[in-house]
């Protein structure tokens, strides 16, 4: 299959290259820019643990090596991966979705031990630091990055000749959405599969789109998803 990838450039490389060895064919087409914060700190505390939701918060510029041995709670395997390669010797991933993630960390931490540093960009999903608030939780929200909207400037030739995107986040399937009624490609839709990462990525899209929603948020079972060449339409 043709496949659109909406994932910022620095995700997309490497996932373009792991679907091209399966025999599919990549168009790279970044519906975000990840822009790095400058000079962020994070407070002198002794935290309990460090919550991921997103591989990018923890990526960049974050000077953390005092914190190595924090534990850090990620909400999939992408972020504790990310985590893993900072230097941080106790990381796990429990839920795969915030939802998830929130849910472990009420079951088995206690607000008594201590406060959690939560590292995020300026723009998510699910409100994480809300839910734990709400169970008692002290939360010291850090916002590391910006994901910002781009325009793609091959779009109308992509849907023209792609067989499916893959959509990882709620926002990105907005912006998909948004793109696509931008330049009135409705037309191209039918001949178009969407791979959505969850439900609520789906839910953003119009019901008569053709969708295909992972059974579990991860990208190994979305990829599992994908059909076989026999689907390619070019």
């Amino acid at each position: 299959m043709k496949l659109i990838i909406t994932r910022p450039s620095a995700d997309a490389v490497p996932l373009a290259a792991k679907l091209e060895g399966l025999g599919h064919r990549c168009i790279i087409l970044p519906l975000l820019d990840i822009i790095a914060r400058q000079d962020v700190a994070v407070p002198a505390k002794t935290y309990q643990a460090i919550c991921l939701t997103s591989a990018n918060a923890i990526l960049h510029g974050l000077a953390l090596p005092p914190l190595h041995a924090t534990a850090v709670l990620c909400v999939g395997p992408q972020s504790a991966a990310a985590a893993t390669a900072k230097g941080f010797l106790n990381v796990s991933a429990h839920g795969g979705d915030v939802a998830g993630l929130s849910a472990w960390i009420t079951d088995h931490l206690k607000p008594k031990d201590g406060p959690l540093l939560y590292l995020s960009g300026a723009t998510t999903s699910g409100d994480l630091e809300g839910r734990l608030m709400r169970a008692g939780f002290s939360v010291d929200r850090l916002i590391t990055y910006d994901a910002v909207a781009a325009s793609p400037s091959d779009m109308a030739q992509a849907l023209q000749v792609a067989d499916g995107v893959l959509l990882y986040s709620p926002r990105t399937a907005m912006l998909w959405r948004e793109q696509v009624e931008k330049m009135s490609g409705h037309q191209h839709m039918s001949g178009i599969m969407h791979y959505c990462l969850s439900p609520a990525v789906a839910a953003k899209l119009p019901s008569d789109w053709k969708q295909r929603i992972a059974p579990k948020p991860d990208e190994t079972a979305m990829l599992a998803l994908l059909e076989p060449t026999s689907f390619d339409r070019t």
